[in-house]
């Protein structure tokens, strides 16, 4: 009997379970029916067998039911089914990293313990029956699009550990009672839409080990003196939060702090001494406030120094000796404030030294001699500052550089050989000082400069000819020589910088023929060769540069007649052919048309109807009383064979241009399109034209789908290749269409056009920064008045895109992605000369929100490092 007992209650048991598994698998099932391409993810997700649940991907099950859901980076779409709730033995969710979006809720899952809804796009708000999930020790909702006031159901989660709701859009302010939240030990509230005070009630959240609560959130009032109270934390971000008044002394009783993050506020006042108490710290950057005084002697205790950031404050004195010695000291960054005196002697020597910036400071003195003891500076960064001496040799063999920048100094000496040649170098700058001697050749063949980007030695001393190693420079965009002595001819290899964009040789000595191989620079739009001795005829090769933008010959020796072929080159507005010995008729065809008379000024035996210098030319007339039958005869059929000619040809492309358009046209979208190429030749008719600008024409097209779209098709181009932390000059790389899209936001703004309504030699983007002086709060000056209906701030922040789209090294702009992201995303709290005026290129990494960029936010100094550099 009793067998027959035990083997009925297995028995029932069994049914249960199973009957539990069964209820499981059809909210599966239910789930999956609101995704989107579930397929093949979730391929193992068997429509006809409920006993291979457990089985399945993302699924695990304890005792019979599904206790574990991971469908986290599966990459999913859709929606997420109030059914879920069902599976009420969860206890560990998590659907992070996917394209959910709608609302969620979730409730009576009394075992769930973990849930990451991260990384989604799930809106509404998160006001659930919190007491229904009343174990739940870990929720993260970052990097989703909620808009409400931040739940207070919350607070009945009493065994709750983590708590992520950054990233999003709550808004309103902090509550108070987020302070009886006692075993929280992670806090993030960053990258909302907060306001108001930060409640000092936090302080009393005495097990927190992580808070972080800047980035987009506009507070008002001090740092809260309670949370110095917070004796167990070791990462405080207040970062970019609009804080203001004194940094509290107290947070000097944070003894393990490692990461202190206040940069990007309104903070005042002198850096408390106490500081120097936080024994842990590692990280440690108050940059971008008002802050006084100068680097405080307790700071030498800080041993465990990774990082020091103190630029754009207001701080003064000299740069302590102690600062050297720290042992970790990775990046040290203190440009833009007004420090005085000698950088210490033993900077480097650590070993561990990668960043240094020192820029826009008053620091005199000479350059350490070890700042790359170890190779492992990455970044140098000193100039506009007072120093003198050479520049150390060991930075000769410094092979870990990737960028130098110690211009507007007073260095001498001589450039140590090798320098320029550093095989990870991208950015070299040492214009304006007193640098002399020749440039040295690549001593060393195999380590050849492939990465370097730009390269400004102007307003020098230097001389001498050129090296024949500068055409190891392939990826050279910038070169800027001019104001030196260097002497001799320009050499041939100058054809060989394929990559180039800017070349100035102008104010030195160079002689001898303008090379013909510079016509091989096909992607140059800026070429300066004025103030020199060449002479000889301008080569005809050089209007094979057809992207050239602005051309300065002017003031050399250069004779013969101006070519023609110079006219063809469309994106040229700027042109300088003056004081030279230029002979015969000015060409007035293309662009010569577009001239002023002042461009061809001291070339006395130049003629033609601009220069108010008739040309005298013999011509042949005919006998008095004959008529020129025969000429008249034959010119009457040259113009029908002609007429012909240009009709069967006007026939024939118009049969075949749809068809040979579509065929070799490459459509690159950055963002999803519902129309193709063949729709956008349908726009481009005369009958569809709206504008007409500098660079092309404006056609207005209506797709299949109803959207309506502006075309601009670029003027007087072939089909060669080389014819098409762009627009009117036409070149085109990865970076060329963020330019152009700068271009066209401006025309935008403005309602002006590209060229031609500034004056000589200056286009819309110069025009622009000059206006505002690049800064963001100027735009409105330069906006076309009626745009009425625009908001102010949504003006700002198109031109501040626009200014970050145009900047002149391609290097420094950001990625296609990027602009759309930023369109996408308003940025509205952040201060507008923190990108615009640093002395440091600056990336928009602070604009993104997305959830690949929670690494880099949490982990502050990788962030930081690439925000600033």
């Amino acid at each position: 009997m009793v067998p027959f007992i035990v083997l009925a209650l297995l028995s029932l048991l069994s049914t249960t379970c199973l009957s539990s598994l069964v209820g499981d698998f059809r909210v599966l099932l239910s789930l999956k029916r609101g995704f989107e391409f579930p397929e093949p993810v979730l391929s193992t997700w068997n429509l006809s067998n409920p006993s291979s649940v457990c089985s399945w991907v993302g699924i695990h099950c304890s005792r019979g039911r599904v206790s574990s859901l991971d469908l986290t980076d599966f990459s999913l779409y859709g929606s997420v089914s109030p059914q879920i709730s069902k599976l009420d033995q969860l206890t560990s969710l998590s659907l992070a990293g996917n394209n959910f979006s709608g609302a969620i809720e979730l409730a009576g899952m009394s075992n769930l313990r973990f849930l990451n809804i991260s990384n989604n796009q799930f809106n509404g708000g998160l006001d659930w029956n919190y007491t229904s999930i009343a174990d739940l020790e870990v929720f993260d909702a970052f990097d989703n699009n909620f808009t409400a006031f931040l739940p207070l159901g919350i607070l009945n989660l009493k065994k709750l550990r983590y708590l992520e709701l950054g990233g999003n859009y709550f808004y309103g302010k902090i509550p108070t009672s987020y302070g009886e939240l006692a075993g929280l030990e992670y806090l993030s509230l960053m990258g909302n839409n907060l306001q108001g005070k930060i409640p000092g009630e936090l302080g009393n959240l005495t097990n927190l080990r992580e808070i972080y609560l800047g980035n987009y959130n506009v507070f008002e009032g001090e740092i809260p003196v309670e949370l110095s109270n917070l004796v167990n934390l070791v990462h405080m971000d207040l970062s970019s939060c609009g804080l203001d008044g004194p940094i509290p002394n107290e947070l000097g009783n944070l003894k393990l702090l490692d990461t202190l993050y206040l940069h990007i506020n309104f903070l005042s006042g002198s850096i408390p001494k106490e500081l120097g108490n936080l024994t842990s710290l590692v990280n440690l950057d108050l940059s971008y406030n008002a802050l006084t005084g100068e680097i405080p002697f307790e700071f030498i205790n800080l041993k465990q120094l990774n990082l020091l950031n103190l630029f754009l404050n207001r701080l003064h004195g000299s740069i302590p000796d102690y600062v050297a010695d720290l042992p970790n000291l990775e990046t040290l960054q203190l440009w833009k404030n007004n420090f005085t005196g000698e950088i210490p002697r033993n900077l480097g020597r650590n070993g561990k030294l990668q960043l240094l910036d020192l820029s826009s400071n008053k620091l005199t003195g000479t350059i350490p001699q070890d700042l790359c003891s170890s190779n492992q500076l990455r970044i140098l960064i000193l100039f506009k500052n007072f120093l003198f001496g050479p520049i150390p040799e060991g930075l000769g063999a410094c092979y870990s550089l990737t960028k130098v920048r110690l211009g507007q100094n007073y260095l001498n000496g001589s450039i140590p050989i090798g320098f320029i040649y550093l095989p990870e170098l991208k950015l070299a700058e040492f214009q304006s000082n007193y640098l002399s001697g020749t440039l040295s050749e690549n001593g060393n063949s195999s380590l050849k400069p492939v990465k370097l980007g730009q390269l400004d030695l102007s307003n020098n001393l230097l001389s001498g000819p050129l090296p024949s190693s500068l055409s190891n420079f392939s990826s050279l965009q910038t070169l800027l020589l001019s104001g030196n002595n260097f002497s001799g001819p320009i050499p041939p290899m100058i054809g060989e910088l394929l990559q180039v964009l800017k070349l100035d040789l102008s104010r030195n000595s160079f002689s001898g023929l303008v090379p013909p191989e510079i016509g091989s620079c096909f992607h140059l739009t800026f070429l300066d060769m004025s103030q020199n001795n060449l002479s000889g005829p301008i080569p005809s090769d050089m209007s094979n540069i057809r992207n050239l933008n602005y051309l300065n010959l002017s003031r050399n020796h250069l004779n013969q007649t101006i070519p023609k072929s110079l006219g063809s080159l469309k994106s040229l507005t700027v042109a300088d052919f003056s004081f030279n010995d230029f002979a015969g008729k000015l060409p007035e065809s293309g662009q010569f048309s577009l001239f002023n008379a002042s461009s061809f000024a001291g070339n006395p035996l130049l003629c033609g109807p601009l220069l108010n210098n008739p040309c005298n030319f013999t011509t042949v007339t005919n006998t008095p009383g004959k008529a020129p039958s025969n000429f008249k005869l034959i010119f009457a059929l040259g113009l029908l064979i002609c007429s012909l000619i240009f009709a069967t040809a006007a026939l024939i492309k118009a049969k075949t241009f749809k068809k040979s358009s579509s065929d070799s046209w490459k459509l690159t979208t950055f963002q999803k399109l519902e129309f193709t190429v063949t729709d956008i030749i349908e726009c481009v008719k005369d009958g569809n034209v709206i504008g007409r600008g500098g660079a092309g024409i404006v056609y207005h097209g209506k797709m299949p789908n109803g959207v309506e779209i502006a075309v601009k098709k670029l003027l007087g181009f072939g089909n060669n290749s080389h014819d098409h932390e762009y627009a009117y000059t036409l070149k085109v790389d990865e970076k060329s269409d963020v330019y152009s899209f700068g271009v066209v936001l401006l025309e935008l703004l403005t309602g002006r056009r590209p060229v031609g309504e500034f004056g000589d030699g200056v286009d819309i983007v110069q025009w622009s920064k000059r206006a505002t002086n690049s800064r963001r709060e100027d735009a409105l000056h330069i906006v076309d008045p009626r745009l009425t209906m625009v908001p102010k701030d949504e003006a700002m922040h198109l031109f501040f895109i626009a200014m970050l789209c145009s900047q002149e090294n391609s290097i420094e702009r950001p990625t296609m992605r990027e602009v759309v992201q930023m369109l996408s995303e308003f940025h509205r709290h952040a201060s507008p000369d923190y990108y615009l005026s640093s002395s440091s290129s600056i990336l928009p990494q602070q604009l993104k929100k997305n959830g690949t960029e929670k690494k880099e936010i949490v982990n502050g100094l990788k962030y930081k490092q690439d925000l600033l550099v």
